[in-house]
C-alpha cells in the first residue's frame, strides 16, 4: 500500500490542474475576447491569444457610456452597501445567536423565509415603493435602501457567533461592560475573519447588481458599471469587444483580492461550521 501513495498523489493534484485550467479557461477567454476586435471573434477558428485592441474596445465603451465615472459609482455604492449591511447583520446575526426573547424562533423563520422568495415576486412592488412613495427613484439612496437587510448574512453571522465561547463574553460583563461593549469590543474582533469573508460577499453582489440599479438609476452620471457595459447590447449590434473589455476590468480587482487573501477568506466561510 505504500507504494501506491505517491501515485495516488500525482493521480490527485493531476486531477485538481486539470479541473484548475478549466476553471480558468473562462477567464482566460475574456481576456482574449477583451483584447480583439469584433471581426476576429466572428472568425473561425476563434482567437486564443490576446491582441491589441484591448484600450480601442474600452475608449468605445467610454464613448457609448461614461464607464469609469459608472465604475466609481459602483465603488461608492458597493462600499456604502457593504459597510451598512455588515453592520445590520452582525448586530442582528449577534442578538439571534445570543440573547433569548419572545418569538424569536418564529422572527428568524421570517428572516429565512424570505431567501426563498425570488426578486422577480418582489420587484415592481419593491420599485413602486422605493419610486413612488418614498420618491426615491434616481437616487442612490434608492438603490442602497431594500439590501441594508441581507438575511443570508444575518444567518452567516448568527452561526458565526453561535461558535463563540459564552465564557468570554460573560467575563466581560462580570468586568462591567454593558451589551454594547461586548458585541462591539469583544464578539466582533473574535469573528474578523467571517466579517471579512461576509463583506467580500455582499461587496460582489453589489458590483456585479445590473437590475436594480437599471430600474432606480435613470441618470447617465449615476449609472453603475453594468448597466454601462449593457449599452453595448442592443437589438441591432453587439459590441462583444468592448463587453468583455468591461467585464475584464471589474473582475481584475477580485481576481487580485482572491490570491492575496484566499486564507482568510477559506477561513471567514469555515467560521462557524462547528458550534
Amino acid at each position: 500500500m505504500q507504494k501506491l501513495r505517491p501515485f495516488t498523489a500525482l493521480l490527485f493534484n493531476g486531477s485538481m490542474l486539470l479541473l484548475s485550467l478549466l476553471w480558468l479557461l473562462p477567464l482566460w477567454l475574456m481576456l482574449v475576447f477583451a483584447s480583439h476586435d469584433d471581426a476576429a471573434l466572428y472568425q473561425t477558428p476563434l482567437p486564443w491569444l490576446p491582441g491589441g485592441e484591448l484600450l480601442n474596445n474600452l475608449s468605445v465603451l467610454q464613448e457609448r457610456a461614461p464607464f469609469f465615472t459608472s465604475l466609481a459609482n459602483s465603488a461608492l455604492l458597493s462600499s456604502a452597501y457593504t459597510v451598512v449591511g455588515l453592520l445590520v447583520s452582525a448586530m442582528a446575526g449577534y442578538a439571534f445567536a445570543r440573547f433569548r426573547f419572545a418569538g424569536q424562533k418564529l422572527t428568524f423563520s421570517l428572516v429565512m423565509f424570505t431567501l426563498t422568495i425570488p426578486l422577480s415576486a418582489v420587484l415592481i412592488p419593491q420599485y413602486l415603493l422605493i419610486a413612488r412613495d418614498l420618491g426615491l427613484a434616481n437616487n442612490r439612496f434608492g438603490v442602497l435602501l431594500p439590501y441594508m437587510a441581507n438575511a443570508l448574512g444575518v444567518f452567516f453571522m448568527r452561526q458565526i457567533f453561535l461558535s463563540l465561547p459564552q465564557e468570554v463574553l460573560d467575563a466581560a460583563r462580570m468586568d462591567g461592560a454593558g451589551e454594547w461593549q461586548a458585541f462591539w469590543r469583544v464578539a466582533l474582533p473574535m469573528v474578523k475573519p467571517g466579517l471579512a469573508a461576509l463583506g467580500i460577499l455582499l461587496f460582489l453582489s453589489a458590483w456585479t447588481d445590473y437590475l436594480w440599479p437599471m430600474l432606480v438609476l435613470s441618470d447617465d452620471n449615476m449609472m453603475t458599471a453594468p448597466v454601462a457595459i449593457g449599452r453595448l447590447v442592443n437589438g441591432f449590434r453587439v459590441h462583444w469587444g468592448g463587453v468583455m473589455a468591461g467585464v475584464l476590468v471589474m473582475t481584475l480587482p477580485f481576481v487580485l483580492l482572491f490570491l492575496f487573501l484566499q486564507r482568510q477568506i477559506v477561513a471567514g466561510m469555515t467560521a462557524g461550521a462547528v458550534k
